[in-house]
C-alpha cells in the first residue's frame, strides 16, 4: 500500500473524530445554557417572593 491509499483511511478517521467531539461539546454548552437560565429564573422567582414551582403554596 502507497501513502495515498491511506490518506482516505486517516482523513476520514480524523474528521469523524473531531466531529464527535464538536457535537459532543456542542450539546454540553447547550445543556449548560439550559441550565443556567433555569438557575436565573428560579432565582428571580425566589427574589420576588414567588414559590419556586406553581404547584408549592408558601407557608
Amino acid at each position: 500500500m502507497e501513502m495515498i491509499d491511506l490518506f482516505p483511511i486517516v482523513f476520514g478517521t480524523f474528521k469523524v473524530v473531531v466531529l464527535g467531539v464538536c457535537m459532543y461539546f456542542a450539546i454540553k454548552w447547550h445543556h449548560d445554557q439550559a441550565k443556567l437560565k433555569k438557575k436565573a429564573a428560579e432565582e428571580q422567582q425566589a427574589a420576588a417572593g414567588a414559590p419556586a414551582h406553581p404547584t408549592e403554596t408558601p407557608l
